[in-house]
């Protein structure tokens, strides 16, 4: 089964999503907003993909953050802290695919993996 992970209202979440309606591609979608994320879970894709991919340094989330919020972020352990208190700043959509993780929009790899 895959699982989108994002927010609803999201540009670029409606993006996957219209993708993946177009290309029939049966999914579940989990809402930060209303389910959050677990610790757990993030320290999974992170292990896979690196905290560096996850964590969304160019998002108005991010921006918003005081700079020793920012300074903060040089590890996994803070990075996860942070992505908890703050799931926005998460890049989306995260999607997982059996062993797959896929973050951001791409084309490319949404038709090798997800089809």
């Amino acid at each position: 089964m895959i699982t989108v992970y994002g927010i609803p209202n999201c540009d670029t979440i409606k993006k996957t999503q219209d993708w993946l309606k177009k290309n029939k591609v049966e999914y579940s979608f989990h809402n930060y907003k209303t389910e959050g994320i677990s610790k757990e879970k993030l320290a999974e894709w992170c292990k896979k993909v690196g905290w560096e991919i996850l964590l969304n340094k160019k998002s108005t989330t991010w921006k918003s953050l005081t700079p020793e919020q920012q300074e903060s972020a040089t590890n996994q352990t803070a990075a996860i802290k942070i992505m908890q208190q703050n799931n926005s700043i998460i890049k989306r959509p995260v999607i997982e695919a059996g062993n797959v993780i896929l973050v951001g929009f791409n084309e490319t790899e949404f038709s090798k993996h997800l089809k």
